[in-house]
């Protein structure tokens, strides 16, 4: 597996890729957004994490400019030392799938890129290569996309995990640490507010003007998926 580094500061690219390579990923380090841009172009990677904050281009700007060239195959992962609500969805906005905040332990990174790489890979079982529907929203497993009233949605690669996960679990209250078990896969407590940063890119994405809403906050419980 090819992981691309991109972090302009040299101790903190350095100690990724060390504890990369010795779990066995490839990795190959860009020291700024515009020689990540031009290596991308070139090679092909499994998996990006890039740093917001670079000379030349930024994080956001990278991972922007490579949605909008290359699509949402390849997850991407954004390293940031800002935490706000309005940080965490610029880089939503931009295409990113996951994010973490620095300072991190080594061992959640892998944590993230292990269940982004099994959640991307993973061939529904209970739903092989069909539309799941409900209500007037329809998601098709083979292209990721999903359809409400012939409006196309482009989603990214958690967006359609966690909407299929809503989607195969329809009228069940859904806890935030289910939630996290079941589409990033972390079985531990974390005070990530992520859960609640997805589920409302999701909500503006699957409901156009003139749509009802689908996704529900249960308050102090979860998120439901329901017709109103």
């Amino acid at each position: 597996m090819k992981i691309l580094i991109v972090e302009d500061e040299q101790n903190i690219s350095s100690f990724i890729k060390r504890g990369l390579n010795i779990s066995g990923y490839h990795s190959e380090i860009c020291n700024n957004g515009l020689e990540a841009w031009e290596r991308l172009q070139k090679l092909d990677f499994d998996l990006i994490i890039a740093d917001i904050i670079m000379p030349f281009m930024s994080g956001l700007e990278l991972c922007k400019a490579y949605r909008q060239k290359f699509g949402y195959t390849t997850p991407v992962i954004l390293l940031t030392a800002l935490s706000s609500t309005d940080d965490i969805v610029k880089g939503l906005n931009a295409g990113a799938d996951d994010y973490l905040t620095k300072p991190f332990k080594l061992v959640e990174l892998e944590a993230r890129i292990n269940a982004l790489v099994r959640r991307s890979n993973i061939v529904s079982e209970t739903y092989p290569n069909v539309i799941i529907e409900f209500s007037d929203l329809e998601l098709n497993t083979n292209t990721k996309q999903a359809t409400r009233r012939n409006t196309i949605i482009n989603l990214t690669a958690k967006e359609y995990l966690l909407l299929e996960y809503f989607m195969k679990n329809p009228d069940k209250v859904l806890s935030r640490q289910t939630i996290l078990e079941n589409v990033w896969d972390i079985n531990f407590d974390t005070n990530t507010n992520i859960v609640d940063v997805y589920i409302n890119y999701i909500r503006n994405k699957i409901q156009p003007i003139g749509t009802s809403k689908l996704i529900h906050t249960v308050v102090g419980l979860g998120y439901i998926l329901k017709e109103e």
